[in-house]
């Protein structure tokens, strides 16, 4: 069962600053193995919501502060880092609450009082989240992953049932349940050695009858949505960790809240000097976006924290995930680090060429056409404008880069029923190729890997040897 409060934590309460919640859910980690899950996403749910959901009128006002920090405004509408005060009574009895839908509803004994929880048990939980919510799809709206978000208002998304599912089996006894990440999905996993899968959430519209089911491994294979079977499977602390990363200091969509972003930062770190993030890739690359914006004295540098990430998705999983070279591109690209950026984006495409498309892969669709409508071309605009010994497009290596870009994208559509290419991306990838002149196309060499897959193509700057093929 989940443990309660200790003395020395209920002094800290009501908590005032991003030190005293720090200090609390560090010392709940190191003194449980069973963190309870309804009590900090509370906590953190009501602090997010407070400082960002009902300040927007503050931003722009005498009593906030803004500054830019990159491409977006932190915004403090209090004085430091200090917030609205969280009374434990307040957040006991929202605890008391969500505990009591559980209970109320389900009888183990029907059961009979299983040591490990069932696929029927964890549908039953998921029906009694499902069918409290609010009837529509909160997709992607911004500060409903929390708890609180459900007990205030009726609201999750999909990785807030999820999470709910989760704290629910919890509540119940039932420690062997635990969060499936992919990039862009959640599932749980159960049992004895907690290796069943069950869905217990939608994606997209019109996918909720699928709770409950056990996912195919035919459909984890090829798919990025389950990262070809390669998700990150938490324990209590890994989960406690993808609270804290689910965390969105956002405001609007040009102001965050300077307070959430520093409490999410400081709680991410006390995960990472924990050891809870050496599994966590998604995590470790909030901490380095975090990190970029608003360096920690005497901490890493982010682009080491990027660095770690992919280590991370290449040791534990088998270099299925996306997201660590995007968040990574995307560092390169916002400090005018071109060619490193080109080579992220095209180790990017060299896991999604793994994966068949489907239209469930939409958030990443997005991700891929953006770099290549959007991102690519302005590069090539900078790059094209003046002369500049130092020009990717002189650099034989970008021109390699942007061809594994792309022959990834499309080894991505081959097989898939959905098609991924259209003229939209034809355009870009004709004007983005005749940026280069010819003697640099002719310092690329394509060649054909004699390894396991023999369609894969090896493209790599081969001075004295022309480019035969495309």
């Amino acid at each position: 069962m989940m443990a309660s409060l200790s003395e020395e934590e209920r002094k800290l309460f009501p908590l005032k600053t991003v030190s005293s919640v720090v200090t609390l859910i560090q010392s709940i980690l190191k003194r449980t193995n069973e963190p309870d899950l309804v009590f900090i996403s509370i906590v953190l749910g009501y602090i997010e919501n407070t400082l960002t959901c009902n300040h927007i009128q503050a931003v722009g006002t005498k009593s906030s502060i803004n500054f830019e920090v990159g491409e977006k405004f932190v915004s403090s509408t209090t004085k430091g880092c200090d917030f609205q005060e969280v009374e434990l009574n307040v957040i006991e009895a929202l605890c008391a609450k969500f505990k009591a839908i559980i209970k109320s509803s389900i009888d183990l004994t029907q059961y009979g009082c299983p040591t490990y929880a069932t696929r029927e048990i964890m549908k039953k939980v998921s029906d009694i989240i499902w069918n409290t919510l609010t009837r529509s799809y909160y997709k992607d709206r911004a500060h409903l992953q929390s708890l609180y978000s459900y007990l205030t208002g009726n609201k999750l998304d999909c990785y807030g049932v999820s999470l709910a599912v989760v704290a629910g089996c919890q509540v119940l006894g039932f420690n062997d349940v635990h969060l499936a990440l992919s990039e862009d999905h959640t599932w749980l996993m159960f049992g004895p050695d907690s290796k069943d899968t069950v869905e217990v959430t939608w994606h997209g519209k019109g996918n909720e009858d699928k709770r409950g089911l056990k996912i195919d491994s035919g459909i984890q294979a090829k798919s990025w949505l389950y990262v070809a079977g390669n998700p990150v499977v938490c324990s209590r602390y890994t989960e406690v960790a993808a609270i804290v990363s689910s965390i969105n200091p956002s405001i609007s969509a040009t102001t965050d809240s300077l307070e959430v972003t520093s409490l999410q930062q400081s709680l991410l770190w006390v995960l990472n000097d924990m050891g809870h993030l050496t599994h966590y890739p998604m995590a470790l690359g909030n901490l380095a976006d975090l990190e970029e914006l608003n360096p920690t004295p005497g901490r890493q540098h982010c682009n080491h924290i990027f660095n770690e990430a992919i280590e991370v998705a290449r040791r534990f999983y088998g270099n299925c995930h996306v997201y660590p070279y995007t968040y990574q591109g995307g560092y390169f690209y916002r400090n005018r680090m071109y060619k490193e950026a080109l080579e992220s984006w095209a180790n990017a495409a060299d896991v999604i060429r793994s994966y068949n498309y489907s239209r469930e892969d939409e958030e990443i669709y997005k991700e891929f056409l953006e770099i290549a409508n959007e991102l690519i071309p302005f590069v090539m605009k900078v790059e094209g404008s003046g002369i500049s010994a130092r020009s990717i497009l002189k650099d034989s290596e970008c021109f390699a880069h942007l061809l594994r870009f792309y022959d990834g994208i499309c080894q991505w559509e081959e097989g898939s029923t959905t098609p991924v290419l259209h003229i939209g991306w034809a355009k870009p990838l004709v004007n983005t190729i005749s940026k280069f002149d010819a003697q640099v196309r002719s310092h690329v060499a394509i060649s054909c890997s004699q390894m396991m897959n023999h369609d894969t193509e090896e493209i790599k700057p081969s001075p004295g040897k022309s480019m035969h093929s495309i």
